[in-house]
């Protein structure tokens, strides 16, 4: 069996205002050129599939014409599941007759119980949940209720999804999960890699790999770049198809690409086909002088690729129309920032919102008011009206 692994498409995404449309849908071109070139047996695409949870119409359509190409156009399952910016109830819409035409599509915790059975594997989908997911799955399940409160954390979480997802494992298949989270070598470890949320890996909430060590191979999305593969062998992220900001610009982030997967029953392999962009994105980091000087930017793909630019050194008294210049020389220029002589930049800011827990988000909100942390009553008041909400929605 042969897979194409992708992920993180992020249909709809935006570059500071710049649609991504036209680069996403080239790369899917070639996503789809290089299945049907290596024979292929399906596709997988491990999460982020759209950008945001209300995608635009524009998104829609594209991804709806995408998964036609390949499902329907050129007879090839699909295996998709939801990842954190996807809506996964609005995504989950026809998931049970999509099936009958072999697109498989995973968006709630309680669909990844049920494994894809192929000759060769088991295919395991375990879409993007969070902690409170799971305390409603599992009071529906009948789980007492002091284990269902035990559960704060995705470890916690996590560790009851893999025990009970152990106990459908066939012993005579390769047994392969799809899934979608930051995953770390058991070590304390920081990696300085990109994700669409922040440039410190380390700095989230991390499973480790431990954790999914009775599965042959898995299959990552979540951070964009493969280089964050905690186990070269074993476990590799795809990366996203497309560099989407200036942090995936940088030259250890190029290469972007999808991996071929085959699985035998004596071994799993695979092969990295990389993908070319059809606009490029280049991030440039010099002082005014360079910026400006014939002998640099005569060695840039002037007019055919977008810039993000900042400028080092910068004295904003002496300069005007510093965009303008610029575009004259470089031609598109999708980000424009400025590091003033007088400061500094600190890139250890404070979390962002939509890194937080809904319970976490509470609590900062809390402490913002009143100055304290909510109590260990009132934090079990809160983590029981989250679940109630998620029940009703």
């Amino acid at each position: 069996m042969k897979l194409l692994h992708t992920a993180d498409w992020h249909i709809g995404r935006t570059l500071n205002g710049y649609s991504l449309l036209d680069e996403q849908k080239a790369a899917f071109k070639q996503i789809m050129a290089i299945a049907l070139a290596e024979h292929v047996d399906g596709i997988v695409i491990a999460g982020d599939i759209y950008d945001r949870a209300v995608p635009s119409t524009d998104a829609v359509t594209t991804l709806d014409q995408m998964l036609q190409t390949i499902n329907i156009e050129h007879h090839l399952p699909i295996y998709a599941i939801a990842g954190n910016h996807d809506g996964a109830k609005r995504l989950n819409y026809g998931r049970e007759w999509l099936a009958h035409t072999d697109l498989y599509l995973n968006t709630l915790l309680a669909e990844a119980f049920t494994p894809i059975e192929t000759p060769d594997a088991q295919i395991f989908m375990l879409p993007f949940f969070d902690p409170i997911d799971a305390r409603v799955y599992y009071q529906k399940q009948g789980l007492p209720e002091q284990e269902v409160k035990a559960i704060h954390t995705i470890n916690d979480a996590m560790d009851l999804v893999l025990t009970d997802l152990k106990q459908l494992f066939d012993p005579n298949k390769r047994r392969v999960l799809i899934t979608h989270f930051t995953v770390t070598p058991k070590l304390d470890t920081e990696l300085d890699l990109t994700s669409e949320t922040t440039s410190k890996v380390g700095g989230l909430a991390t499973l480790t790999t431990d954790q999914f060590d009775q599965f042959d191979y898995v299959m990552l999305g979540h951070i964009h770049t493969r280089l964050a593969s905690p186990d070269k062998e074993r476990m590799r992220y795809a990366g996203s198809p497309v560099k989407f900001n200036v942090k995936e610009a940088n030259s250890k982030f190029h290469g972007k690409g999808v991996d071929i997967v085959t699985i035998t029953d004596d071994a799993i392999s695979r092969e990295f086909m990389p993908i070319k962009p059809q606009t490029d994105l280049v991030a440039l980091k010099e002082d005014w002088q360079t910026l400006i000087d014939p002998a640099f930017y005569q060695m840039q793909p002037l007019e055919q690729a977008w810039f993000a630019i900042t400028v080092t050194n910068f004295d904003r008294s002496r300069h005007l129309n510093v965009r303008a210049q610029l575009q004259q020389i470089y031609g598109t220029i999708v980000e424009l920032d400025y590091q003033d002589r007088q400061t500094t930049t600190d890139e250890q800011t404070t979390r962002k919102i939509d890194e937080l827990s809904p319970d976490e988000l509470v609590n900062q909100f809390f402490h913002s008011i009143t100055g304290n942390d909510l109590s260990t009553d009132q934090q079990q008041l809160v983590d029981q009206i989250l679940v109630d909400l998620r029940k009703e929605e």
